[in-house]
């Protein structure tokens, strides 16, 4: 299979080259010229395999220049059980307002996020995409994080030969946990720095650098190349793929879908809209999905579009409880349109004119299409608190903020449409303990006191629940990073962290 930009189609990629590149010359995102097909019997078949089976078998029909022996080691090395004590990808049954809910559990990896289930895969296939392109250059791996996935990245390409890793964070934007979980950092090729501005500042940042053609010079001069792991990296986006389709298989096994086709509807907290697009991948490779509910907080941008096809990052951007969310320019919604249009000059002409505008609108065809597929809601952080006491109160489920939102919002789908026999994934995107501060306030109604391992110790007594390994061990590691810089100093301090600045 080959891939190609969002904004070129004429000119196609290996996923190998793909995967090491990260983002394409022209500022556009990879996408795949088609999409395999999984037949109702093809779907049967993998019920009655592991995940790590499911994962090799999804993956290699987007890998196709990789071998079997190569996508089996990755995979293997991915999903440990040391790494996902009792595996990856569970499920929680919760039954809400008469419907019901499948949590689908993707923070149970070595950083308590979703970003663990691809971002422990990556470093893998970016090393082995390396080695098939036949390059013998060290990869500079930069990320924009809201919160998770820098810790994700940090972790999965922590003292991974032949990389480097270099995280931006917007310094008033992640919680306090998730900025202590990347600041105690360890490894020898792991660096992280706080930037003056929002997520979407870090983010512009990023990719700017990665199309500046002069920092580009500086690290092939020091035999370096760059590439991401954020979602906007091919090799990020196709596992996340994976656990749609396995949480579809268990409904199977667990006799929720007893009958070829039924359909399934997919809830997804949704910023940078690349775990939404990966479910969208899945209905488009014959995943039986009937509705994919995009759920936002205040920075509802997301929703405004779905509605109206109207895209707008011009409006208040707001700091919320679900930080991981505080986004106004999605990067991945993107590769949405050019799915949808069919066409490289639309996306062009749209991602110019957000660039230089600040906004856009899809014509009718387009937001006909997008109403057909997806259904938006947003909620509010006080919506937020009481989603995660109400889910406490009457099913015993700590629920983090984000995953909240999607609840919240789910049920305003179902007052909306009355559809709540249409069996329901909800993608659950983090531990409550990341966000225990407020967790702590939503369970208990009052302001907790103390520091953050405190209200730790404090919400794992009221509600009986084990703090994650992860989180406890934090207590004793000491900050490593503590630079900050602005959007306009980010070049310079990638290239001096790596050591490729000019004397």
């Amino acid at each position: 299979m080959q891939y190609r930009s969002t904004r070129n189609f004429a000119t196609t990629v290996s996923s190998a080259q793909a995967i090491a590149q990260g983002i394409c010359e022209d500022g556009g995102l990879f996408v795949p010229e088609q999409f395999p097909q999984l037949s109702w019997q093809d779907l049967q078949a993998l019920c009655s395999c592991s995940y790590v089976e499911r994962a090799q078998k999804i993956l290699s029909l987007f890998l196709t220049d990789f071998s079997e022996e190569e996508i089996h080691s990755c995979v293997m090395q991915a999903y440990t059980a040391e790494k996902f004590p009792g595996g990856p990808a569970q499920m929680s049954l919760l039954q809400v307002g008469g419907a019901k809910l499948y949590l689908l559990e993707l923070w149970h990896g070595p950083t308590c996020a979703f970003k663990d289930m691809a971002l422990q895969l990556l470093p893998h296939l970016l090393t082995a995409s390396l080695r098939k392109i036949h390059s013998d250059k060290e990869a500079v791996i930069l990320v924009a994080t809201s919160g998770d996935t820098g810790k994700a990245a940090l972790e999965g390409f922590r003292d991974v030969p032949g990389t480097k890793i270099v995280v931006f964070y917007p310094e008033d934007g992640v919680s306090p946990m998730q900025k202590r979980q990347m600041v105690t950092q360890e490894g020898a090729n792991v660096s992280v720095c706080a930037i003056k501005g929002n997520f979407d500042d870090a983010q512009t940042g990023v990719k700017k650098i990665f199309t500046d053609a002069s920092v580009c010079e500086a690290l092939a001069k020091h035999g370096m190349m760059f590439s991401s792991a954020n979602s906007i990296n091919l090799g990020r986006l196709l596992p996340q793929i994976v656990y749609y389709i396995s949480a579809y298989c268990d409904l199977m096994k667990n006799g929720e879908i007893d009958r070829p086709g039924k359909p399934v509807n997919i809830a997804v907290p949704t910023g940078n809209f690349g775990n939404i697009l990966a479910a969208y991948y899945a209905k488009r490779m014959g995943l039986p999905v009937k509705k994919l509910i995009c759920a936002s907080n205040s920075n509802n941008v997301l929703t405004d579009f779905l509605r109206t096809g109207v895209y707008n990052r011009n409006r208040p951007f707001y700091t919320t409880i679900s930080p991981s969310m505080d986004i106004l320019i999605s990067s991945n919604l993107e590769r949405l349109l050019s799915d949808l249009t069919g066409s490289d000059t639309v996306v062009r002409t749209l991602m110019r004119t957000l660039r230089e505008t600040g906004s856009y609108c899809v014509d009718t065809e387009t937001l006909r299409q997008i109403q057909n597929l997806f259904w938006a809601g947003f909620c509010d952080d006080q919506q937020t608190r009481t989603e995660i006491h109400d889910l406490y109160q009457s099913e015993n489920y700590l629920c983090d903020t984000h995953s909240a939102v999607a609840v919240q919002v789910y049920q305003q789908y179902v007052a909306e449409t009355g559809d709540q026999d249409t069996p329901a994934v909800i993608a659950s995107t983090a531990s409550p303990y990341k966000f225990a501060d407020s967790v702590l306030a939503a369970v208990s109604g009052t302001a907790p006191e103390g520091d953050d391992f405190e209200k730790i110790a404090a919400l794992s007594a009221l509600t009986h629940t084990t703090v994650p390994a992860p989180i406890a061990a934090l207590r004793s590691k000491q900050p490593r990073f503590t630079e900050s810089c602005t959007p306009e100093q980010m070049p310079q301090t990638v290239l001096r962290i790596v050591g490729a600045a000019e004397c």
